[in-house]
């Protein structure tokens, strides 16, 4: 009898501990937010926000061959 209740309660713990480990907890946090555009004379901004630095970035884009500049304007509290 105690050992089939050995075994019970052996069965019970490794099914518990196989459930434990089949749950699997991704953190999973979204990439750069767009807040707003604009854009003047052939020359265009772009705002982001990082929600993994809490910071807001801000690209330029002009006209012609120059390429797309991003820098971080402000870090948040």
């Amino acid at each position: 009898m105690t050992r089939i209740a050995a075994l019970i309660i052996a069965a019970l713990a490794a099914g518990y501990g196989l459930h434990a480990l089949a749950q699997s907890r991704f953190d999973v946090r979204p990439a750069m937010a767009p807040i707003g555009t604009s854009s003047s004379n052939g020359i265009s901004f772009a705002w982001f926000y990082d929600p993994n630095d809490r910071a807001v970035y801000v690209c330029r884009a002009a006209g012609g061959s120059e390429p797309v500049d991003c820098r971080p304007k402000t870090q948040l509290p």
